[in-house]
């Protein structure tokens, strides 16, 4: 999902940036599955040589999603669930 998404399905409007925010300043115990929230334009928002975009590509792939020159298809991979199902399913499978 976009940040944009998620804060249209929270209720938050055109909060994006708030969702950013909460994912930033969530203790590390809520495994919030953070690495599944991207920028609009189907990229990762993080500086490409960071530790963190290299954190999040790697998670991102690992669960099966393609990038193509640095993005992903927003059409393909788009959320179209409820989003307790998009952020959360198979996360407590592992």
């Amino acid at each position: 999902m976009t940040y944009a998404q998620v804060a249209d399905r929270a209720g938050l409007g055109r909060a994006a940036r708030m969702v950013s925010s909460a994912l930033r300043k969530a203790p590390p115990k809520m495994q919030l599955p953070w690495q599944r929230v991207i920028n609009s334009q189907g990229k990762i928002s993080f500086p490409k040589d960071s530790a963190e975009y290299i954190r999040q590509y790697e998670l991102l792939c690992s669960e099966g999603v393609v990038f193509i020159k640095g993005r992903l298809n927003l059409n393909l991979y788009q959320a179209d669930a409820v989003i307790d199902e998009q952020l959360w399913s198979g996360f407590f499978e592992r």
